[in-house]
């Protein structure tokens, strides 16, 4: 199971029934789905360089760490800037079920996209009974 945890997600929620959509930018929107064996979860990560993303696993806490820097030249005179730069992380937990020993990563098109495999305790598995003349078979 992929539990996914934001301090500020009740100020938002909160500040959006006070305010309407008035809402902190987001500077890493995630996906996340459990696909056959594995839970997927893509993070958007447009204009990242790929060196500067950092990820760490620590006692089931996830973390993802990007820079985005500005284009623009020290010296220039910024006309508009809407495009969030600077640091941003985020941390994800994962439960116990999850293998954290082989978690995937790639980065493609501006997106990040990890593949984090059920752990093999956690898969359903059959236990054979045996006793009299037949056998049968139980799924756990």
């Amino acid at each position: 199971m992929l539990m996914r945890t934001d301090p500020f997600r009740d100020l938002d929620r909160f500040a959006q029934q006070m305010f309407g959509n008035v809402t902190r930018p987001s500077g890493m929107p995630m996906d996340a789905y459990r696909s056959g064996e594995d839970f997927v979860v893509h993070f958007d990560l447009p204009g990242i360089d790929p060196e500067s993303i950092d990820l760490d696993v620590e006692r089931n806490v996830l973390t993802v760490r990007a820079e985005r820097r500005s284009p623009a030249p020290e010296d220039a005179e910024v006309i508009a800037a809407e495009r969030p730069a600077g640091s941003f992380s985020r941390q994800l937990f994962l439960g116990d079920t999850l293998d954290t020993e082989r978690i995937e990563a790639s980065y493609e098109a501006g997106v990040l996209t990890l593949r984090i495999p059920v752990a093999e305790q956690a898969k359903p598995r059959k236990i054979q009974i045996s006793g009299g003349s037949e056998r049968r078979e139980l799924r756990s």
